[in-house]
């Protein structure tokens, strides 16, 4: 296959969890519509005062973390390639009133937006890895931030994608060895959920992620390992008082990493 063709198997996936996530527990709509906040305090850290500040949000599904940025009273663009995330991103900023921007495009190919632009650019979570490579993103990063901009990413451990579902052994290599095909049933957000899709993937080792943004003159002001998870989607989860550890791993294996890299004035 071509990468159109996985890109296009990946589009499917993500348009067809859209209905299911938004009925998850995990995404708690209710809860979100009443005004909760769907940023966790590690990228909160990072993040700090956004108040007034021009954010652009990478791969940001249907637009949980880009709403609750602009709850926070940031001005935000919203980027993801799935129409209907896109289109319910849309919907839910304007049943909540916020001044959100949503755009429906592939990051790698992103060429419709104002260079310089941006005070924060920010990804988290399950992202990079639907990506073949990253220098294409790194450029991307660095030509929207604007001098002085800061680059956000919270992002799962490629540690943990060596690994089978169950933790149990070793199936994945930890470099990029090219992609990973994978047959999956229902979601990460709702495991029993009516839903098949071929997915295709690409593990990203830190080296390759680091690679691809310090050439560009991006410089690293910050970067953490955590030895647990903000959310309750894996296999064999056990409860902590950190977060989501693996169970039989706990303490062991780093399952989140954060860095942020700023821009030369």
């Amino acid at each position: 296959m071509q990468l159109k063709e996985y890109f296009d198997l990946n589009k499917k996936m993500w348009n067809d969890r859209v209905s299911v996530h938004l009925d998850s527990e995990l995404y708690a709509m209710e809860k979100f519509r009443a005004g909760q906040n769907s940023l966790n305090e590690i990228e909160l850290e990072l993040l700090k005062d956004v108040t007034g500040l021009k954010i652009l949000h990478l791969q940001c599904h249907f637009g949980q973390d880009s709403l609750s940025l602009a709850r926070l009273g940031a001005k935000v663009t919203g980027v993801d390639f799935s129409e209907e995330a896109i289109q319910t991103a849309r919907a839910l900023n304007d049943e909540l009133g916020l001044n959100a921007t949503f755009i429906c495009s592939d990051v790698l190919e992103l060429d419709q937006l104002p260079e310089a632009a941006y005070d924060i650019i920010f990804t988290s979570y399950g992202t990079i890895t639907w990506l073949p490579e990253l220098s294409k993103w790194g450029a991307n990063i660095h030509k929207y931030l604007k001098p002085g901009g800061k680059f956000i990413l919270a992002e799962f451990h490629p540690a943990i994608w060596m690994y089978d579902d169950k933790f149990t052994y070793l199936q994945y290599g930890y470099f990029n060895c090219g992609p990973i095909i994978e047959e999956n049933e229902g979601s990460y957000a709702d495991k029993d959920a009516p839903i098949k899709h071929t997915s295709v993937g690409w593990n990203h080792a830190l080296d390759e992620v680091l690679s691809a943004l310090l050439p560009t003159g991006l410089r690293l002001s910050s970067f953490k390992e955590y030895d647990y998870s903000p959310y309750n989607i894996f296999h064999s989860n056990t409860k902590t008082d950190k977060g989501f550890q693996i169970k039989g791993l706990e303490g062991k294996l780093p399952l989140v990493y954060s860095l942020m890299m700023e821009k030369n004035l």
